[in-house]
């Protein structure tokens, strides 16, 4: 289901590497992509901007466009929203904020292995870290350190023994909202799309998202079933919103998800690319 290497009409907005929680390098992300036939690529990790370089340099190289993206996880009241900010262009402002955003999710580690300590496991931070390899640390490292130590099996056992919702080390995000996020993304020039909304992306739930600036919806994700893909493409007409998607792939050989898999439309992206301009038109009048 990747896209055709002679024609590339096909996109990915929706990509992690080591930079955040993927297993592979930006480069090695970019190599994938161009293995897979696509026209471009959107780099996502979350919290960071890192990888974007890299990323830009190698797909300069191989002739695949790179969009500079970033995952902000935000919160609207007590539901968590995950926001793609796509088509970066301030990158050095942007940065400021996203060191905010990286200690906590640092400080959010740290309690997360002090819990992990109360219940008799010897974890410690510097084993998360080592995980990270300098990105940005998340609930995925914790359990690759306990997976290393034996304590758990798999990603699986690991969440819902310990950094689930509902397991005994779980510790919640600090609060970015809904607004701020979407406000951090035209700050740097993007759009701001909400990610994989699922059974959750209905009319009463966009009404205020629209209202606070959204400028997009994923329609296309990997968790989304067929008639969600229906309903978030209908409302995405009916507010006018860019529609998006992506494979959300970490470089994993394991499971069912594979860059390129849900044939995101090139158009999409041209979409994208007139919003942008349109978002930057009007910030210049």
């Amino acid at each position: 289901m990747s896209g055709e290497t002679g024609g590339r009409p096909f996109v990915d907005l929706h990509t992690h590497s080591t930079a955040s929680d993927g297993t592979l390098p930006p480069e090695e992300v970019i190599a994938a992509a161009e293995k897979c036939g696509l026209f471009a690529l959107a780099l996502t990790d979350h919290d960071t901007i890192a990888g974007v370089r890299a990323a830009r340099e190698a797909g300069e190289r191989v002739g695949i466009r790179v969009v500079a993206g970033v995952e902000l996880s935000a919160f609207e009241d007590d539901r968590e929203v995950h926001l793609l900010a796509l088509h970066l262009s301030q990158l050095e402002s942007l940065e400021r904020r996203l060191l905010e955003l990286r200690a906590s999710r640092h400080g959010r580690a740290e309690r997360i292995v002090a819990k992990l300590n109360t219940l008799g496991i010897p974890l410690t931070l510097e084993e998360v870290l080592k995980e990270s390899n300098g990105g940005a640390v998340g609930r995925p490292h914790v359990a690759r350190a306990l997976m290393a130590r034996g304590v758990v099996s798999d990603f699986r056992d690991a969440f819902t023994r310990y950094l689930g919702t509902s397991g005994s080390a779980f510790v919640p995000k600090d609060k970015l909202s809904v607004e701020d996020a979407i406000a951090i993304a035209h700050e740097a020039g993007a759009i701001a799309v909400w990610a994989h909304p699922g059974d959750g992306g209905r009319r009463e739930r966009l009404e205020p998202l629209v209202a606070a600036g959204l400028d997009g919806i994923e329609v296309r994700h990997p968790s989304h079933s067929a008639e969600d893909m229906k309903r978030l493409q209908a409302l995405a007409d009916f507010f006018n919103l860019v529609p998006s998607g992506g494979s959300d792939w970490h470089g994993s050989s394991e499971g069912p998800r594979r860059l390129g898999m849900m044939n995101v439309p090139k158009a999409w992206l041209e979409r994208q690319d007139e919003r942008v301009a349109s978002l930057t038109a009007t910030a210049k009048s």
